[in-house]
């Protein structure tokens, strides 16, 4: 590039800060000065949104091309190829590791129009920090570090196929999985395709988005196809669920053989 910068792709990075820059065996604090008062801040509620920022800090410190996404509500949060934007594109999260992840993925009724628009952003690339704070020295460990797609974070949940914030009547965020932890009843789907089936029956099942849903898969092939010159096809939601609600005794106990299996090996 003619300003010097170089490109990465996501893994690039992923490889950079974890081989080079030993990420998960070096400490950090978060400092804040006002005045002549200067203190550690030692509330992990903060973190997250301070990893984010210190993400852009690190591509600009190495030189890394990237461009912010003005749309904040929206993945990716950064484009890694400034002259292609509808490619190597990074969203970054962090979750405090001795709890659940818990951070929001998009807004859902906003993704429906977003993978029409743009269909490119179901390959965005998730950077995934998990965090841990000292509650005494306000000390930050990046205890693991994740590279994931959207599919593989996704899966279905009591009531809904994809995991989602649902409250009074509202399904708003799309959120996360413990996808590193195990489930008797519910399988990570294992594809971009098994994942818009589930995303696909999510908006039929939602009452507020249940006229869209006959149109959707239509829009979206087609946008598909007008981007990278393919054609996509998906399953009907009904021909996977039982491959990933493991609803019955049988399916547990093929869940549990199969967890059993890669304990030995």
């Amino acid at each position: 590039m003619e300003d010097g910068k170089i490109k990465l792709t996501a893994q690039d990075i992923y490889d950079k800060l974890i081989n080079e820059d030993k990420i998960k065996t070096i400490k950090g604090q978060i400092r804040f000065h006002l005045g002549d008062v200067s203190i550690v801040v030692k509330k992990k509620d903060v973190v997250g949104n301070i990893l984010q920022e210190w993400v852009e800090g690190w591509l600009d410190k190495r030189n890394i091309a990237h461009v912010p996404n003005p749309n904040s509500q929206m993945p990716p949060d950064v484009y890694l190829d400034p002259d292609d934007m509808t490619h190597n594109l990074l969203e970054i999260k962090a979750f405090n590791r001795e709890a659940s992840p818990a951070f929001d993925i998009a807004d859902f009724k906003a993704f429906i129009n977003e993978l029409i628009e743009k269909p490119y952003h179901l390959e965005t690339d998730f950077r995934i920090f998990g965090y841990v704070m000292d509650e005494e020295s306000g000390d930050v460990i990046i205890k693991d570090l994740w590279l994931k797609k959207i599919w593989e974070i996704t899966r279905p949940m009591d009531n809904w196929p994809i995991t989602c914030q649902y409250k009074n009547g509202v399904l708003q965020k799309m959120r996360p999985g413990t996808w590193y932890g195990n489930s008797r009843n519910f399988k990570f789907y294992e594809n971009m395709e098994d994942y818009l089936a589930a995303f696909e029956q999510t908006i039929y099942q939602y009452g507020e988005t249940r006229s869209l849903g006959d149109q959707w898969r239509n829009k979206f092939c087609r946008s598909y196809r007008n981007h990278y010159g393919k054609e996509i096809d998906f399953p009907q939601w009904r021909e996977i669920k039982d491959k990933y609600i493991l609803g019955t005794d049988s399916q547990r106990m093929l869940a549990c053989s199969e967890e059993m299996k890669k304990k030995k090996s």
